[in-house]
């Protein structure tokens, strides 16, 4: 009976971790017969997780979707993450996520191990946030919850989108991730009629259902969705833009700055064109300053007076050695 017991809570942990499972590789797993994998199915079906069969030679198990929430199966990592993620979004900008995320950590945490619990308070007493220069929009879960389904299953999708200027039109794209980027949260996906890759703002998303057909995967876009917002995010958000010659390789000065900072346009083998900006420029004097090399400015007027007045500051903050 302990034996049929562990092997049914590894069936379901297998089931949990991925989508889909040909019953040959969870006979495999569990190195049981495939007549046994189909009994233990029937004994979960019995305990209320409604595992699907598909047969056919692709044919398999998924675990679906129920009337009630069955218990989950969670490794240490897992519910070490899940326990700071919802310590996180306690106090985070999605709409009405906050009390839930409570109550949820609450139901975690009381049967959390000692050993994890400790993990957790450790992070959470030794993390502190940088509060935001001025709070983000809030988003709605639900709309969180059909974007990540249609990252996930590679689902076409039509939504009403409000543009900066308020106005508003109807996308059709192929999502592939949701980056959250400091207190916003952004949908990557190709647009299907611009034949190119798009950043959305989630709080400006109205999802339209049902979802449309499936795609095939394309190619990311160059470095990655994070760094894809980043680039976009950073630059509609600057006060001050500037063009820097940088007297150096780019891929030298690439690898000194994050993708937030700005893009790095190569021009020869010892010199590059480095597109940048902030909204403060002693903020933008910092980055020019951590790339330790030497560059060019000629333009916004604002910061070569900026970096002209640290020049001669630093220059008084020194003692002359010939005195």
């Amino acid at each position: 009976m302990l034996e049929t017991s562990a092997r049914l809570l590894r069936l379901l942990s297998l089931l949990q971790a991925r989508r889909d499972w040909p019953g040959a590789a969870l006979a495999e797993r569990l190195n049981v017969s495939e007549r046994t994998v189909r009994r233990d199915v029937d004994r979960l079906r019995d305990l209320g997780y409604p595992v699907n069969a598909t047969r056919g030679t692709d044919g398999g198990y998924r675990l679906g979707a129920g009337t009630a929430m069955p218990p989950l199966l969670l490794d240490d990592e897992e519910a070490v993450a899940v326990a700071v993620g919802l310590r996180t979004a306690a106090g985070g900008t999605i709409a009405g996520i906050e009390e839930t995320s409570v109550r949820a950590l609450a139901k975690l945490e009381q049967v959390l191990p000692v050993r994890l619990r400790h993990r957790v308070n450790a992070v959470q007493t030794y993390t502190e946030p940088v509060p935001a220069d001025r709070p983000g929009p809030v988003v709605d879960p639900a709309v969180l919850t059909v974007l990540a389904s249609a990252c996930r299953d590679r689902d076409r999708l039509r939504f009403d989108y409000r543009a900066h200027d308020g106005s508003a039109a109807v996308r059709a794209v192929e999502p592939y991730r949701l980056v959250s980027w400091g207190r916003r949260w952004y949908l990557v996906a190709w647009d299907v009629d611009r034949e190119d890759w798009r950043t959305f703002r989630v709080d400006r998303i109205q999802p339209r259902t049902p979802t449309g057909p499936r795609f095939p995967p394309r190619d990311p876009p160059e470095g990655g969705a994070a760094a894809y917002v980043a680039r976009g995010a950073s630059a509609a958000a600057w006060r001050y833009r500037s063009r820097v010659v940088v007297h150096a390789p780019a891929e030298v000065v690439t690898s000194r700055i994050n993708p937030a900072v700005g893009v790095v346009e190569a021009v020869d083998e010892h010199t590059c064109v480095l597109h940048t900006g902030a909204d403060r420029l002693d903020n933008l004097a910092v980055h020019l300053g951590l790339l330790d090399l030497d560059f060019d400015v000629t333009e916004p007027p604002e910061l070569v007076a900026h970096l002209r007045t640290l020049a001669a500051r630093y220059a008084r903050s020194t003692p002359d050695a010939d005195r």
